[in-house]
């Protein structure tokens, strides 16, 4: 078991840790010229400068709470278009999955006779790319 190791009865006395402190005067402000009990004025104070943080820290929630219902609502908004866009994505897919059946239907048809015509616009199509790139 760990002995507990107990400090110097010097350590444990405040005045000889930090000197000698001044004896308590009663006022809890080092301004002199208040009005108002000793302390009352203080307390006032700080009770003002309490409202005045917690307005701005109800301003500060109120935008906070103002921004995160502006990112739900263009979260909310996302997803329907996203959603939307799936589906034009799966229409789409479909008509070119039609498209790309009735294509190799027609292939089987006509024997290698398409392959050639896929190949010689293949061919013209890269070659208006390159002199389309080279006249730039």
């Amino acid at each position: 078991m760990s002995q507990r190791v107990r400090a110097p009865g010097s350590l444990r006395d405040r005045s000889s840790l930090l000197g000698i402190t001044p004896p308590a005067s009663g006022r809890s402000s080092p301004y002199s010229d208040s009005p108002y009990p000793s302390g009352h004025k203080y307390s006032d104070d700080l009770e003002g400068q309490n409202d005045e943080q917690l307005e701005g820290l109800s301003a500060k929630v109120k935008l906070l709470k103002d921004i995160t219902i502006g990112i739900g609502n263009e979260v909310r908004e996302s997803t329907k278009q996203l959603g939307q866009m799936n589906d034009a994505f799966a229409e789409t897919s479909g008509v070119l999955a039609g498209t790309f059946r009735r294509m190799n239907n027609m292939a089987q048809r006509q024997g290698c006779r398409w392959l050639w015509y896929i190949v010689f616009l293949v061919i013209v199509f890269w070659f208006f790319i390159v002199v389309w790139w080279f006249r730039r």
